[in-house]
């Protein structure tokens, strides 16, 4: 009897991997959301293993093919977080004319997470963790920064006519001025008001136009 061909056998392995993969990418999804859903319910900053895998009806073994630690599916569930705000956030400032009101709807697009019940759920628990998360996994806690202060390198350019080689810099520092804020309000429980973000921004681009 002949031998299969490479080409057939290669066609039906990439085949099975495709099936699988799509399989497997539709658990992960299951443990994403499901874990969204425990923590929007209960509130928890750290929920347990077990109300999580009870939520999504899968395994622990599921679980372990794709994480290997409960902080490893947190720093997932972070980036998809970032992702989600950079989006929002993308979405306010392609309605503000120039650079300063860029840098206020960024500012505002923060500060609103804690106005939002569901955004304040699904943000606290990261809040408590972040430190941990950071220390374990500094390289993708970073990137998921990154995303969100890559918005703002453009306007704070703009703001200081392109002479700043250090727009980075600047935008780091209204990140850490902005999610100071936001992290006192999800520990605190309480909501930001209009006059506290008009304040931020201001002090923010007031720092970006100094000399």
């Amino acid at each position: 009897m002949l031998p299969v061909s490479e080409s057939l056998t290669r066609r039906a392995v990439a085949r099975a991997l495709a099936g699988r993969q799509e399989a497997y990418a539709d658990e992960l999804q299951r443990i994403v959301e499901a874990t969204y859903r425990v923590i929007e319910r209960t509130g928890m900053v750290d929920p347990t293993l077990r109300d999580i895998l009870r939520e999504s009806k899968l395994s622990t073994q599921a679980f372990y093919r794709y994480f290997t630690s409960k902080d490893e599916l947190l720093l997932v569930l972070l980036d998809d977080g970032a992702r989600r705000l950079v989006g929002y956030l993308e979405h306010r400032m392609e309605r503000a004319v120039g650079p300063d009101a860029q840098v206020r709807a960024w500012v505002g697009g923060v500060l609103a997470q804690a106005a939002d019940d569901r955004a304040a759920r699904r943000t606290r628990p990261f809040v408590a963790n972040e430190a941990r998360l950071a220390e374990r996994f500094p390289d993708e806690q970073q990137a998921s920064v990154d995303l969100l202060t890559g918005l703002l390198v453009p306007p704070v350019t703009e703001l200081t006519g392109g002479r700043r080689a250090d727009a980075r810099r600047d935008a780091d520092a209204v990140y850490h001025l902005a999610f100071g804020a936001l992290r006192r309000h999800l520990t605190l429980g309480t909501v930001p008001g209009r006059a506290e973000a008009d304040h931020l921004s201001r002090f923010a681009l007031g720092g970006i136009a100094a000399p």
